[in-house]
């Protein structure tokens, strides 16, 4: 078997890929904070996107989407935070298409080559007065400094920054693919509460990104959970503008393990950052299943652990109360055998073949104060396997959701 050699980057930011350019600043949809970014390719990239399965979409959403579709090419994207642009009507599908227009008049490109993204909050109409400044006055550039302006710009009630990077080598050729998401609470994916963007020089087309991009979101974006809400205006989209100078990659190239692996990497890095920064969240769940009926199963199963308001209170107050964890894995609604689960907790078994085994209480203390708590479950049904993650329920979670429009 070939050995994939992906390798992180240090400095890593959305700019890092060849060709890209961006920027964020503060306009003045929110009151101090940056709230307005720009993404911006030298080419029209291949595109592919991922969208929330909310029946109510923000009007970027509708925007968005209809654009890739019907283009099949990006070359820039447009992003605020603070206002969502959702549940406002004709005049939100108006705004979303104006600053739509504002960015192709910018660049002198045609409207269906830009995204458009919005999050903040519902209901909402944007303030398009200083929107419209902002972007005739943002200046991009392709420093660390430009992608660290970009990833805040994002930001809405998250307490750090998510970027990731890696290379690989193509066609003896490095490509670069980066990320960077925002997210942080309304977190229930397919899809979650997060806007986040991929870029890479490698050069694919877009329908056989749009394939990547949705098997990469099926095992990382949509293998998270906060809080078992689905947003409005979840958007996942990657662009590919090929300047790396590979040969077009598609699954039947020499190099497609190494560049999917890669892709699925960039999506995870940004997954978990999602996951472990939940409001108010002081630790990150990963909870792996094995011996699942199929791996579509493990993820459910693993999902649902994560996910169980009372595996994550139990996992703040350091309480190692598998049984929690055991009717999260029984509701499901997957196929189980309760006489043959296996459940670990850190290092320490606690149930074996459905029955409680004497394990360590002090161990499991001060294992679960630690800020990543790892929780294995083995069905021993079949070959399954997944993964999840998720964060502790904590008490600054119901008061920033107390508050969040005031």
């Amino acid at each position: 078997m070939t050995t994939v050699d992906v390798k992180q980057v240090v400095a890593k930011h959305i700019v890092s890929p060849k060709g890209f350019t961006a920027a964020g600043m503060h306009c003045g949809v929110k009151h101090k904070k940056k709230d307005l970014a720009l993404l911006f390719s030298e080419v029209p990239a291949s595109v592919a996107g991922v969208f929330t399965t909310n029946a109510i979409k923000a009007a970027p959403v509708i925007v968005t989407k209809e654009t890739i579709y019907d283009s099949r090419t990006l070359q820039a994207v447009v992003l605020n935070s603070g206002n969502a642009n959702a549940c406002t009507g004709k005049q939100g599908l108006a705004d979303a298409k104006q600053m739509q227009q504002l960015v192709a008049d910018k660049f002198m490109i045609p409207a269906n080559t830009v995204g458009v993204c919005s999050t903040g909050v519902i209901g909402q109409h944007l303030p398009m007065e200083p929107i419209i400044k902002g972007i005739q006055e943002i200046e991009l550039g392709d420093s660390v400094e430009h992608g660290v302006h970009f990833a805040e710009a994002l930001l809405t009630t998250d307490t750090v920054m998510k970027n990731t990077a890696y290379t690989v080598m193509i066609d003896n050729k490095e490509v670069t693919i980066a990320g960077t998401a925002k997210g942080s609470g309304m977190i229930e994916p397919n899809m979650a509460t997060m806007l986040g963007v991929i870029t890479t020089d490698a050069k694919i087309d877009s329908d056989t990104l749009q394939t990547l991009l949705a098997a990469a979101t099926n095992v990382t974006f949509n293998a998270i959970t906060v809080d078992g809400d689905t947003s409005t205006n979840d958007t996942v989209l990657a662009l590919a503008n090929g300047l790396a100078g590979n040969e077009s990659l598609t699954p039947e190239h020499a190099d497609w393990d190494a560049f999917k692996e890669a892709f699925r990497l960039v999506s995870q890095d940004l997954a978990k950052m999602i996951a472990k920064d939940g409001e108010g969240a002081t630790k990150l769940i990963e909870t792996t299943v094995i011996g699942a009926a199929t791996n579509e199963e493990a993820i459910k199963i693993a999902k649902t652990v994560v996910g169980s308001p009372l595996v994550k209170t139990a996992v703040f107050g350091n309480d190692a109360n598998w049984g929690r964890i055991l009717a999260a894995v029984g509701y499901s609604g997957c196929a189980i055998d309760p006489t043959n689960v296996f459940i670990k907790i850190g290092d320490e078994a606690v149930v074996d073949g459905g029955e409680p085994l004497d394990f360590s209480e002090a161990y499991l203390l001060e294992y679960l104060k630690q800020p990543e708590i790892k929780i294995v479950v083995d069905l021993h049904v079949g070959e399954g396997q997944g993964k999840a993650w998720g964060c502790d329920l904590t008490y600054d979670y119901v008061q920033i959701n107390a508050t969040y429009r005031s």
